[in-house]
């Protein structure tokens, strides 16, 4: 009798693709980051976290913080719609 190792693991089905998506940080004038938190407990403490390590980073960063108050739903259009006016930048974000 012989011992046979079956590989759980699935093959992967798509290759790794880098994420290209930047934003050009002027380092004299400022730049609008907006940050959407999605409802879920903690993600507005993790948001404004983030935007101050964004700030310190960066000092010309100007952080505004969003929470579309319902991890169950869609950002409806119209929060979405004054967040792209706000903002050059967006991060989405979660908490647990």
């Amino acid at each position: 009798m012989s011992l046979r190792f079956l590989d759980p693991r699935a093959p992967r089905g798509q290759n790794d693709e880098p994420y290209g998506a930047t934003l050009a940080v002027d380092p004299t004038g400022p730049v609008r980051v907006g940050l959407l938190a999605n409802g879920f407990p903690d993600s507005v403490p993790f948001l404004e976290a983030v935007g101050r390590a964004l700030s310190a980073y960066r000092p010309q960063v100007q952080v505004r913080l969003w929470n579309k108050g319902n991890a169950s739903i869609s950002a409806p259009e119209a929060l979405l719609e004054e967040i792209c006016g706000a903002s050059d930048a967006v991060i989405a974000a979660y908490g647990h």
